[in-house]
């Protein structure tokens, strides 16, 4: 992996990242405002000009998951109960997609004990929320199964993608907790969302890269399972 390349591409999405959470901070919710959907949209783009192919499922479903999650920033951030079902289907099917790309092809290690968090986590996190939820119940029980699933898959890749995974449970935990249980507060929850959620896009986006990087200088020369080669890169891998 080209180290400088890639910190080239993730800069400015680090950059926009910083400028987001330090309006959130002091409100500048017009800053907050302009900066959101551009977020996804750098990550893309570096992900994409970060991985050593352009075609092939890591591409194709890891792009999937960073756009359909823009949808979801998108829409989040519509007044209503509207707004937030439509984001909640996106990240959905953001979560769907990672799940797919996990399963089929970045999975490095065996099943590991630490799984059976999620499964409590999820226990609890219905448990405090199910009394609040009303008509929204199946809709947020059937997100937080994908949402586990994904944290607990993404124990079974790198670290980076399993520090993400975490991190995104954390994040729409904090969203959802902060939007259905009464009397829930943090010092700024805003703040804690998008600090957990935009480290974990970031991560996960960066472990794929590293993986993908891994296995391109590991395969044989011929092969071609993840479509063809970016012309003019060079291969640095440091996996």
């Amino acid at each position: 992996m080209n180290k400088a390349r890639t910190l080239t591409m993730f800069a400015p999405y680090l950059l926009v990242s910083v400028i987001h959470l330090i309006a959130l901070v002091r409100d500048a919710d017009s800053v907050a405002a302009f900066t959101k959907p551009v977020l996804m949209v750098l990550l893309f783009v570096a992900f994409l000009f970060c991985l050593p192919r352009v075609r092939g499922e890591v591409a194709v479903l890891g792009s999937l998951a960073i756009l359909l999650s823009w949808l979801g920033d998108v829409t989040l951030a519509s007044p209503g109960d509207l707004g937030f079902v439509a984001g909640l289907g996106f990240f959905l099917l953001a979560h769907l997609a990672y799940v797919g790309l996990f399963l089929r092809r970045v999975r490095t290690r065996r099943p590991r004990p630490l799984v059976a968090v999620y499964a409590v986590w999820l226990a609890v996190f219905v448990a405090l929320l199910a009394p609040h939820l009303g008509s929204l119940l199946i809709p947020v029980v059937a997100y937080g199964v994908v949402l586990g699933s994904m944290g607990a898959l993404a124990l079974h890749c790198n670290g980076w993608i399993a520090a993400g995974g975490a991190l995104f449970v954390v994040s729409d935990s904090l969203l959802g907790l902060s939007r259905f249980l009464p009397g829930f507060t943090l010092w700024q929850t805003d703040f804690l969302i998008m600090l957990s959620y935009l480290l974990a896009q970031g991560l996960i986006a960066f472990g794929l890269v590293r993986w993908a990087w891994s296995a391109h200088a590991t395969a044989p020369a011929s092969a071609d399972a993840e479509g063809s080669v970016v012309a003019g890169r060079s291969v640095d891998a440091d996996e």
